[in-house]
């Protein structure tokens, strides 16, 4: 492989609550697990990217806390390069996701030291780049800071030779297309699930939001499509790639792994079709498990997977 992925977004203390039905004020019910695990798209894509074997250097923040220790003590133990991780006074960002049977999710949070992280743009110095080849914006709409200079930051990534990625992620905000439209031009790659293609494109049907981000100026455009798979979108290609069917227990982190993992697998020089059939293995291992990262495997074991669920 030519080189690893420079990863920066939310690193986030996950607290998962499973399975949390509706439930009354002044009332208990009782759930199976209470778990904390590392969260956070940031933590999620590095750590998927670090088990699937490609190098991985995170940037982000978290607090000088027992949180924050938690998880550089995680993402190291993973297999991620944490030296660019910064350790902020406050609290590290915190969430409590409750998850129902179904999988689904609701999510309460503590900005923390996300809302300190990544107040210039990123500056893409040897030291920081030594060993990498792509550059993925992993988090946007939950790092405020971020916000106004994202397009000056993937410039910067573009003009230090790093190919370029974006996952929108949802916006707790609104505005969508406002923040993404000035980063389109300077990424090869953009991933959204069809929620956020929707909302960012006024879209509903994927063909038609893919053509809007690549008339903005995106090389390509990933959309995840849940159980259902994925699509990607070029500016002559359609590819549509089948899901797993898996049983659902959680699919927090999900979509972040999927995208870890397709990224690993064009890195290592597979075909659009085989990156996106490596990918929906992937997301297919994380909805298994309680945590976005907790059932993911090396990437020779993907492939063992992969290669059983045709059998």
């Amino acid at each position: 492989m030519s080189g690893g992925v420079l990863c920066s977004g939310s690193i986030i203390y996950d607290t998962l609550v499973h399975p949390a039905e509706d439930a009354s004020w002044g009332t208990t019910t009782f759930v199976e697990t209470i778990e904390p695990h590392p969260g956070g798209n940031g933590t999620n894509t590095a750590i998927a990217l670090a088990k699937v074997g490609t190098a991985v250097r995170l940037l982000g923040a978290v607090g000088n806390d027992d949180h924050g220790r938690f998880l550089l003590n995680a993402l190291r133990r993973s297999g991620v390069d944490t030296g660019a991780v910064q350790v902020l006074g406050g609290p590290t960002a915190a969430t409590v996701a409750l998850v129902n049977g179904s999988g689904d999710r609701r999510f309460l949070h503590r900005m923390g030291v996300s809302g300190d992280a990544f107040a210039e743009p990123v500056r893409f110095d040897s030291a920081l780049t030594a060993g990498m080849a792509h550059y993925h914006l992993a988090s946007l709409f939950i790092l405020p800071r971020l916000r106004p200079h994202a397009s000056e930051t993937l410039a910067n990534a573009r003009a230090a030779g790093l190919s370029t990625s974006f996952d929108t992620n949802w916006d707790p905000q609104g505005r969508w297309m406002a923040d993404v439209e000035p980063c389109l031009p300077y990424l090869d790659i953009v991933c959204l699930n069809e929620d956020e293609a929707r909302m960012t494109t006024g879209h509903t049907d994927s063909r038609l939001a893919a053509q809007v981000l690549l008339n903005g100026g995106a090389g390509m455009a990933v959309l995840k499509l849940g159980a259902r798979g994925c699509a990607i979108y070029t500016g002559d290609r359609e590819i549509l790639s089948p899901g797993f069917r898996v049983e659902t227990i959680d699919t927090t982190g999900a979509g972040d792994c999927f995208v870890g993992a397709f990224l690993s697998s064009r890195l290592n020089g597979a075909s659009l079709e085989e990156a996106a059939r490596f990918a929906n293995a992937v997301g297919a291992m994380s909805v298994q498990h309680v945590g976005g990262a907790a059932g993911l495997q090396d990437g020779i074991d993907v492939q063992s997977w992969i290669r059983n669920q045709a059998e």
